[in-house]
C-alpha cells in the first residue's frame, strides 16, 4: 500500500499536481481529494471548466486503479463519461470521491462524485481503466 504522503509527492510533478489535486484519503476502496477552483481553471462566468472537472475525476480514477494494480502493471483510461449537474465558482474548493464499480484483471471501472463547497453534486464521472501487464 502506498502511503498518502508518498502518493501526493508522486503526483506533484504530473498533471494532477498542475491541477492542484490534494489527496485527503487514498485506499484501494476509495480515493477522496479536493481541488481549489482557481481562475485559470475556469470558464465564462468564473466557474470551473468542464474539462477541469473531467481531469480531476480522471486523476482520481487513475490513482484508485494504481492502488489496485498487481506488481509491475500499469494503467490508462480507455473511456470516460461525465454528467454535469452544477457549477463551482472561482475561489471555492471542490471535493471528489472515487469508488469502484468493477475491479477486474483487465479493466477497472470507477465512479467519481464531485461536489462543491455547499455539498451540491456538480458532476458524476464514470471511467474505465485498462490494466496492462508490466514488461
Amino acid at each position: 500500500m502506498i502511503e498518502l504522503e508518498a502518493l501526493q509527492k508522486r503526483i506533484a510533478p504530473m498533471f494532477p499536481g498542475l491541477l492542484g489535486v490534494e489527496l485527503v484519503e487514498a485506499s484501494p476502496d476509495r480515493v477522496l481529494a479536493k481541488m481549489l477552483v482557481r481562475e485559470d481553471l475556469c470558464t465564462a462566468g468564473d466557474t470551473l471548466h468542464g474539462g477541469a472537472f473531467m481531469a480531476f475525476a480522471d486523476s482520481l480514477g487513475g490513482i484508485a486503479t494504481v492502488l489496485n494494480l498487481p506488481p509491475g502493471a500499469r494503467t490508462t483510461t480507455t473511456d470516460s463519461s461525465t454528467k454535469f449537474l452544477a457549477g463551482a465558482p472561482a475561489g471555492s474548493t471542490v471535493t471528489g470521491e472515487c469508488t469502484p464499480f468493477h475491479r477486474g484483471r483487465t479493466t477497472m471501472v470507477w465512479q467519481t462524485l464531485i461536489r462543491n463547497e455547499a455539498g451540491k453534486l456538480c458532476a458524476v464521472v464514470t471511467q474505465t481503466q485498462l490494466v496492462m501487464a508490466g514488461n
